[in-house]
């Protein structure tokens, strides 16, 4: 497609499942089975509840919030809601009550769509209490409040004569309003452009081209409602007629990879440090000659990967270890997989070596909520894994004095909505300041060293990446997660959550049957942890040495809000529930 010409995302979305046509276009998994919707019927279904959602009141600008799992009706919605002249407001699956009431206040919605009973619970009374006209069902739910509540399946029916439309709308009009997950504090509404996203697609498109893009496969795995999945898991397989399934959940992802065999796939780093210590721990269990040759596969792949010269034992093994190794982890990835790439955080240095030495190629991007969000990436051609990557084509990029990343183009923000403010604050003169810092290598490629407000200033004035020591605490097979802790302190402390599989074997080994183990206060688990910790202190430097720790069950995860929708852990929440817990380290 031309990106250039392009007028907007509902006028992509219709171009191009008329040119998909009875293909199939979008998967989805109903009782066992993988269904598909073909492009025309996602064409007609769009356009009917487009024409449905102005026959309830609809006008142009008009804000309608969408909560909703994974599915095909997730693309249909916010097609249809640009399509009528709205601006679509991606909800969290996981907010609560208060956290959908704060959303659909601020954004001024008139009115949401929702899947299902499950997410009707929480969004139904906060709907009511925000005044919404209606909310639209895709399936049946129980309601006493006083919002109207329309049945999507009826909706459609009653609208099905509705002409696709897309065409009267401007790149330059505001298409989805998505709220940032939350990392610093309240989320605030980010206003994208349809530009700005297709700019984004452009930017993509030019990036992945030398894989030869042709009747791809992608599969969906991150919430639809954060900015990277909506971009890169969205609307570019989109853009270029990809076929989309998505995933049933974390548990079934290595399922779904097999099954579906998907030839692209986008995640964050949490994901593949968790396939990292899976692929691990299996290996280490079949022990013997199985264990041997893949150890060897992944320090020959790493030689290769960092330049060093092999051995000539080396390089003769290193084929038989591609049809005895690598091509079996490839088969667990589907066996067709051209690229995953990883955005959202920072991805550790080993973890994308390691992946690299067994035949995936994984990719480091960069970008923010604010950019639509895609700002760099790495090169199927060229794969710096320290780095993420060069620019996206038509993205600038420059260096502020003290480092922090300004971006301007097509694909920066709108602003921030009804935040005047703070809209001033983060553009200034057309450039984005991203908070974010870092620096350029000899081949342009940008390299993050942290972002400003997460950065530790120590009592004696240096400042220290919480990030990368992080990174490395959660590489131990003892720890899960973990956070660093120590601004205006002499030193850093940490808060750890042991690996789950590690301290229940451990319990098993240690404790005696019928007791109630308190792992937090027994000495010996305790020493386990700081052996893992002083491992990781024999690499850093003395300002970045964890010099004690506090041992907590409780993973962080989405759940108890200590985790944000793209998995990045929130550290103000975090500080909240064991920051006194963190201050009494510096007592001992």
């Amino acid at each position: 497609m031309d990106y250039d010409t392009c007028t907007s995302l509902a006028a992509m979305f219709f171009d191009n499942t008329a040119e998909i046509g009875n293909r199939p276009f979008l998967w989805s998994k109903k009782k066992g089975e993988w269904i598909s919707l073909s492009g025309i019927e996602a064409r007609n279904e769009a356009s009917a509840l487009s024409s449905g959602l102005k026959s309830l009141g609809l006008m142009s600008g008009e804000r309608i919030a969408l909560a909703s799992e994974s599915r095909p009706e997730w693309l249909i919605s916010d097609i249809a809601i640009m399509a009528a002249g709205g601006i679509s407001v991606p909800l969290y699956t996981t907010n609560q009550y208060s956290d959908h009431l704060h959303v659909l206040k601020d954004s001024g919605a008139i009115g949401a769509i929702v899947s299902g009973p499950a997410l009707a619970k929480s969004l139904l009374p906060a709907a009511t209490d925000a005044g919404l006209k209606f909310v639209i069902t895709m399936e049946p739910v129980e309601h006493s409040g006083s919002v109207d509540i329309v049945h999507w399946e009826k909706l459609i029916a009653d609208n099905k004569a509705a002409i696709p439309s897309g065409d009267d709308l401007s790149r330059s009009q505001t298409a989805c309003l998505i709220y940032t997950s939350g990392t610093g504090g309240v989320p605030k509404g980010v206003m994208l452009s349809h530009g700005s996203i297709i700019s984004n697609c452009k930017g993509a498109y030019q990036l992945l081209l030398t894989l030869g893009l042709d009747q791809e496969i992608f599969l969906s795995f991150l919430p639809l409602s954060h900015s990277y999945e909506h971009t890169a898991g969205l609307m570019f397989p989109l853009s270029i007629r990809a076929q989309i399934y998505y995933a049933e959940g974390a548990d079934k992802l290595a399922t779904n990879m097999e099954e579906v065999r998907p030839t692209i796939m986008t995640a964050v780093p949490r994901l593949y440090e968790t396939m990292h210590s899976r692929i691990l721990r299996g290996i280490q269990q079949k022990g013997g000659l199985s264990e041997k040759l893949f150890m060897k596969t992944v320090s020959i792949g790493r030689k290769k990967y960092q330049g060093h010269s092999t051995t000539l034992g080396e390089t003769i093994l290193d084929p038989v270890l591609t049809r005895l190794v690598r091509r079996k982890v490839s088969a667990r990835f589907g066996g067709r997989l051209k690229a995953m790439v990883s955005g959202g955080a920072p991805l550790n240095f080993e973890i994308g070596t390691f992946f690299k030495a067994l035949g995936i190629e994984l990719l480091q991007g960069y970008g923010q909520t604010e950019a639509a969000p895609i700002i760099s990436c790495n090169l199927p051609a060229k794969n710096k894994i320290n780095s993420v990557g060069p620019p996206l084509v038509g993205v600038d990029v420059k260096l502020a004095e003290d480092g922090e990343i300004l971006v301007k183009g097509e694909l920066v923000m709108q602003g921030y909505w009804n935040l005047q403010e703070q809209t001033d604050n983060a553009i200034q003169e057309g450039w984005l300041h991203t908070g974010d810092v870092g620096q350029f290598d000899e081949d342009g490629f940008l390299i993050i060293t942290d972002r400003k407000k997460d950065i530790i200033v120590n009592s004696g004035g240096d400042n220290i990446s919480p990030q990368r020591i992080e990174g490395f605490l959660t590489m131990q097979p003892e720890i899960s997660q973990a956070m660093v802790y120590g601004d205006q302190k002499p030193n850093l402390v940490a808060l750890i959550v042991p690996e789950p599989d590690f301290a229940t074997n451990w319990v098993k080994e240690n404790v005696d049957p019928g007791s109630v183990p308190q792992l937090t206060e027994d000495e010996r688990f305790r020493k386990r942890i700081a052996e893992a910790i002083d491992r990781v202190n024999n690499t850093l430097s003395m300002t970045e040495r964890v010099r004690n720790f506090t041992v907590v069950m409780e993973e962080f995860t989405i759940e108890n809000s200590l985790m944000t929708p793209s998995l990045k852990i929130r550290r103000h929440k975090i500080c909240e529930l064991y920051g006194e817990d963190l201050e009494k380290l510096y007592l001992r």
